[in-house]
């Protein structure tokens, strides 16, 4: 697979800072960019709330839709929700914030697909991160002792957490989707389902769907595929995603998946177990999903992964890095995921590594659209950023 070069030579030469080609050429980084980038917008409209992890959707009839959790006060807090934005002019404009999930809790990262049937589902899960925090506040506030989260800040959290009675919060964890059949007009109730993935599930050419994620909550934490044919409604479990020799499955996390031209499924991995932390492992199936090879590194550090099936058919894989080059990268693959190319520099030049989590649309043929969120020097709140890029 990573002839002339073994996947050993890659790794070191990558973790000193080096590339390789396919061809097995040694190069620096700011020698692979490979794209022309448009400047990059903030898009989010809402300055005064902290956004995050949102996942960037373009319809079949051309519009684009972005969700993420919004209505924030930081990257840990009681009062997410699921907010939409709406472009229809390939994300020159966008629509101000609408919310469509505000649960008891906090909703967090959020996914969105569009069936064979046109309707637009959107995942997301709830925490209870914030807690630990929330305590220390109140117990520092009962003292007269100072603590980062006082005043009207912590009279919001209180409220936040008071929308559910004392002892029943665990009840609320879980993953959860809501679906539109209006093109996002109106939103259903949210009903569980039983994985969750930063960017929700993936559309077969079946028109089947296909979900591989973590059973957050659940006993085992399983790390697993599931499929459904009735347009999200329910799911079934397919498969259990294989754990390597010396992993702990507990130290995988938000999964996503793609069918490729040839048929076999690819799922990235976040992976963060001794061996190749923070690098993106990858498993393939070749039988529909009901076996999968063990998860293996790929040469990337960063996380976590969106996929993307190109019109030409070739794979492209976009992801964060959070260390220096600060920003977010894409890599392409023209043999179904069995080797990727070197890091395409979306964005190099944030200001901390409280970003990420990009997704990414093809506008035509070569030209694309990514989203992501991050959070900007002069502001206490993570922004959604956009870029417009070609591939030279």
């Amino acid at each position: 697979m990573m002839d002339p070069i073994s996947r050993r030579t890659l790794l070191a030469a990558s973790a000193a800072g080096v590339l390789v080609s396919q061809t097995g050429r040694l190069f620096a980084a700011d020698e692979a960019s490979g794209i022309d980038v448009d400047p990059i917008r903030t898009i989010s409209l809402q300055r005064d709330r902290y956004h995050g992890w949102p996942t960037l959707l373009r319809t079949r009839d051309g519009e684009l839709l972005v969700v993420c959790s919004g209505g924030r006060d930081s990257h840990v807090c009681p009062m997410g929700r699921v907010e939409l934005i709406r472009s229809g002019d390939d994300g020159k404009t966008w629509t101000y914030a609408r919310t469509i999930l505000d649960g008891p809790l906090d909703d967090r990262d959020a996914g969105i697909v569009e069936t064979a049937k046109g309707t637009l589902l959107v995942t997301t899960f709830t925490s209870m991160a914030y807690q630990p925090n929330y305590e220390k506040a109140v117990a520092a506030a009962e003292a007269g002792t100072p603590y980062p989260l006082s005043g009207a800040q912590l009279e919001r959290w209180k409220g936040a957490h008071r929308r559910v009675a004392e002892g029943e919060h665990a009840s609320h964890l879980g993953c959860w989707m809501i679906r539109s059949e209006d093109g996002g007009l109106n939103w259903s109730p949210a009903y569980r389902v039983p994985v969750n993935s930063p960017h929700g599930p993936t559309e077969l050419r079946s028109g089947r769907l296909f979900y591989a994620g973590v059973a957050l909550w659940e006993e085992g934490r399983k790390v697993a595929a599931y499929t459904s044919d009735d347009d999200g409604l329910t799911w079934q479990s397919i498969a259990d995603i294989p754990i390597r020799d010396g992993d702990q499955g507990s130290q995988y996390h938000e999964l996503h998946a793609v069918e490729a031209a040839d048929g076999r499924l690819i799922v990235q991995i976040r992976n963060h177990n001794k061996t190749n932390n923070r690098e993106t492992l990858q498993t393939h199936s070749t039988d529909g999903g009901k076996t999968w090879t063990s998860p293996e590194p790929i040469g990337v550090w960063g996380l976590p992964t969106h996929l993307l099936r190109l019109s030409d058919d070739r794979l492209l894989m976009t992801y964060g890095h959070r260390r220096k080059p600060l920003g977010n990268q894409a890599r392409i693959s023209d043999d179904n995921g069995e080797t990727w190319s070197p890091p395409m520099l979306i964005q190099s030049d944030a200001s901390s590594g409280d970003l990420g989590y990009p997704s990414t649309v093809e506008l035509a043929p070569g030209s694309f659209a990514t989203v992501w969120y991050e959070k900007l020097p002069d502001s206490s709140n993570a922004q959604l950023r956009l870029a417009t890029w070609r591939l030279k």
